[in-house]
């Protein structure tokens, strides 16, 4: 599980996009009956004009490889990237149960939100639980978002930018 402790970085989460919650409601949707799996990115909360520290779940990425079916989904370790903004998980419950499983709280304890979507898939069927596997409150916060295409439009003074924070 090492992979997951390198992916996850410890980051306060204030909350979570509208757009990021609509796009996994209806992803959620898409995929039932089976399972939807997504790893939770965050963007600094001041960098979206809102005036406090923290991070928003603004991003999902879904990991080519992701496995799943009606109880369960996957994801192939190897293809999980080491990203700074990872801030958690999200899947799936299609059966509509929010509260996390067994499986769910093995994975917990990596990345410091964790978001279990159920069927229906409206704006009243989600949960976030903390590492533990604690219910936690996650407001909603209408913001807008970057343009995604930015998110390739980056030089070698970018990256090194980067790499000076991490140190």
């Amino acid at each position: 599980m090492g992979w997951l402790r390198s992916f996850f970085r410890t980051r306060e989460v204030i909350g979570i996009a509208a757009e990021t919650l609509e796009f996994v409601l209806e992803a959620a949707a898409d995929a039932h009956p089976n399972e939807y799996m997504g790893m939770l990115r965050g963007q600094s909360a001041r960098e979206l004009g809102i005036d406090r520290d923290g991070y928003l779940v603004t991003d999902v990425l879904v990991i080519p490889g992701t496995e799943a079916g009606p109880v369960s989904a996957s994801v192939k370790s190897w293809m999980v990237p080491n990203d700074r903004y990872a801030v958690g998980s999200v899947h799936s419950h299609p059966n509509g149960v929010l509260r996390p499983s067994d499986e769910d709280l093995q994975t917990f304890g990596k990345g410091e939100v964790h978001i279990i979507l159920g069927a229906p898939y409206n704006t009243r069927n989600w949960r976030a639980f903390g590492p533990d596997g604690e219910e936690r409150r996650l407001p909603v916060f209408q913001v807008e978002l970057p343009d995604p295409s930015a998110f390739f439009d980056f030089d070698q003074s970018d990256i090194d930018a980067e790499l000076r924070e991490d140190r």
